[in-house]
């Protein structure tokens, strides 16, 4: 067996953790990849940390124009037009790779090869690279209904714990966009587990950085209700195909027979959100958000949410 070669996609904009997150690929104990590094056009000097590096397997792009945050999954996309890996992580530029992390995978890919999506266990971290928690563990593989119903119950994360088969993710059209990449992670992993599932990793192998720089933290709350939407638009259309085997069957029936009430409770509170901020967006809502159709009592709903929410702060 040929030895696989990885590709590291860093979709660059922000400066603060840049380093960190080169070093952690760099220090992999795995030595074949290529990091590919694409600079959104950032004001901040990416250009002389990357010039720290004379790794040749380090890859530098810059876009001419700025994509932005509302877009980055076209960032993410160019990102894998560059790539020649046969499987592909795409990480953000605060996140870091453990030094075992291609290793792992790589062993998983041995002892479950043919498959189109595999999950690295992550450590989520803090500011100062400070584990802070640890993400549920996961069964070694499960079905793409198993990893879609146990992502509704509340399990976490992010697009930088999968890794994708190039040449499924590519005949996909790249990972899945949706506005801010809100849900991409989710919709990108299930249309790569679809047919065979996926294998997680029973080791920790990412690390997920939590700071008030990330996009979900500074992002809008209309641009997430669209994404909601186109979620939920995906959805609906994936659940008219009923799996063949039996396990697959409850959980697709489950989530057939929740998916409504689901993606309708994530719009609530992101109206909540809203009008915490601002309880004008009460009639903003019904003025431009009227697609959305909340029902009166889910519009009451967020407006409660919303001052629980305030008065909590206050505390």
């Amino acid at each position: 067996m040929k030895n696989i070669l990885f590709s590291i996609l860093v979709p660059t904009y922000k400066a603060k953790f840049l380093k960190e997150c080169i070093d952690s690929v760099l220090s992999q104990t795995y030595s074949d990849f290529e990091l590919i590094i694409v600079n959104d056009a950032s004001p901040e000097n990416i250009d002389s940390i990357v010039s720290l590096y004379s790794d040749n397997r380090i890859k530098y792009f810059k876009n001419k124009k700025n994509i932005g945050a509302a877009d980055v999954v076209d960032n993410w996309n160019l990102c894998l037009s560059h790539s020649v890996g046969d499987y592909v992580i795409c990480m953000g530029d605060d996140d870091k790779l453990l030094p075992n992390c291609l290793e792992e995978y790589s062993h998983l890919i041995s002892i479950c090869p043919g498959m189109g999506i595999y999950h690295g266990w992550t450590e989520i971290i803090n500011e100062n690279s400070n584990v802070i928690k640890m993400q549920e563990p996961r069964p070694l593989k499960e079905s793409v209904y198993s990893l879609i119903w146990n992502r509704w119950l509340g399990r976490s994360q992010y697009i930088g714990d999968f890794l994708f088969l190039t040449s499924l993710l590519k005949e996909n059209g790249g990972f899945y966009y949706l506005p801010l990449a809100w849900g991409s992670d989710n919709v990108s992993s299930y249309v790569a587990a679809e047919f065979s599932g996926i294998v997680n990793s029973q080791t920790p192998v990412f690390q997920y950085r939590v700071n008030s720089l990330s996009l979900s933290v500074i992002s809008n709350c209309e641009s997430k209700i669209d994404a909601i939407l186109g979620e939920y638009l995906w959805m609906s259309h994936f659940l008219e195909k009923i799996p063949s085997d039996s396990v697959s069957v409850i959980y697709w029936k489950n989530l057939k027979d929740n998916c409504r009430r689901y993606y309708r409770k994530l719009i609530v509170s992101q109206v909540s959100k809203s009008i915490e901020k601002n309880f004008l967006y009460v009639f903003i809502y019904k003025c431009k958000w009227s697609r959305c159709d909340l029902s009166f009592k889910e519009l009451l709903r967020a407006i409660f949410i919303s001052f629980k929410d305030r008065f909590k702060n206050l505390l």
